[in-house]
């Protein structure tokens, strides 16, 4: 018996000395992937203060905690221990789900474009002030569905880039980018939410400044959300054509890669502004891919949606 916990004991203590010398790597490999996965994060931020749209303020905060718990709850439990199977057992099928969660963005990316083109209002989900606790909870759930598939994107791509990395150091890197871009995603949200109402409280004191600025804030909240919606488009269609490119390099396929990277080598030897355009440049050729890419889904998906049954919309009479 005291061997057994001896032996369970000296276990522990290598497990912790594993942890004390990967922090490092742990750290360098999170700021890595996260910076990877910042489109992705964007457009979360960007879409789920649309699901508190016009509920009562008082219970914007407490939607908004479900849906960090809920997103948070994904991440750790369900898409961490798969992707970490999969990465420990069939890794070649990782450019595979990069490839579909890259076409995914575009696809997403496309079609934001193409009805804001179009004149197209999109359709908002979420706002149910006034119909009770069974609205606030259905409209919760569909946030934490349309998180889980944004989720699944950061997870893969923050695999990705810590790929070469030890089974216990990809776990690491994975729970600690999990954590953090789920507390920044909806800690922005949550600011962005009540900043409407910061600004009212302001404008109720005695100060003329404290009112000015009461006032700056409740006229510049929509046009705040109209620019993180723009960004998060943006990034949406620039990360996926990105992903796009890496995949089908991976998949074998070097043609579009290549063809970038050709594109850059003229500009990248510049002096102090040569990594700043070769960037640039990588980033309008995915973005362009992206938008090319997304629209022909796009146009595939409806077609199939034409054709099948279940994908026609009823109509509705009142």
């Amino acid at each position: 018996m005291s061997g057994g916990l001896i032996a369970l004991l000296d276990d522990v203590a290598a497990l912790a000395r594993l942890a004390a010398a990967s922090v490092d790597d742990v750290a360098a490999g999170a700021a890595k992937a996260g910076a990877k996965a910042a489109g992705v994060v964007i457009d979360d931020a960007a879409v789920t203060p649309q699901y508190v749209s016009g509920v009562d303020p008082s219970r914007e905060l407490p939607m908004i905690r479900r849906i960090f718990w809920g997103s948070l709850r994904n991440k750790l439990l369900i898409i961490l221990p798969a992707l970490l199977l999969i990465s420990a057992f069939i890794p070649g099928i990782i450019p595979v789900i990069l490839l579909l969660g890259g076409t995914y963005l575009c696809y997403e990316g496309a079609e934001k474009v193409w009805h804001k083109v179009r004149g197209h209002a999109e359709a908002a989900d979420a706002p149910a002030p006034d119909r009770g606790p069974e609205a606030e909870a259905k409209v919760t759930r569909g946030a934490i569905t349309t998180d889980f598939i944004l989720s699944c994107e950061i997870m893969v791509i923050a695999l990705n880039e810590v790929a070469v990395e030890s089974l216990w150091v990809r776990a690491f890197i994975l729970v600690v980018v999990a954590i953090i871009i789920t507390v920044a995603v909806y800690g922005a949200v949550a600011l962005i939410v009540k900043m409407d109402d910061i600004g009212l409280h302001l404008t109720k004191r005695d100060a003329p400044a404290t009112q000015r600025t009461g006032h700056l804030l409740v006229a510049a909240m929509p046009k705040v959300l109209t620019v993180i919606t723009v960004v998060g488009t943006i990034a949406m269609l620039w990360v996926g054509g990105h992903i796009l490119l890496q995949a089908s390099y991976d998949l074998g396929w070097h043609l579009p890669y290549d063809l970038v990277h050709k594109l850059e080598s003229p500009v990248a030897e510049i002096p102090a502004i040569g990594g700043a355009l070769a960037w640039l440049i990588n980033t309008l050729c995915s973005a362009i891919l992206g938008i090319l890419w997304g629209s022909g889904v796009m146009v595939l998906v409806q077609a199939v949606r034409r054709v099948l049954p279940f994908g026609k919309k009823k109509s509705t009479t009142h």
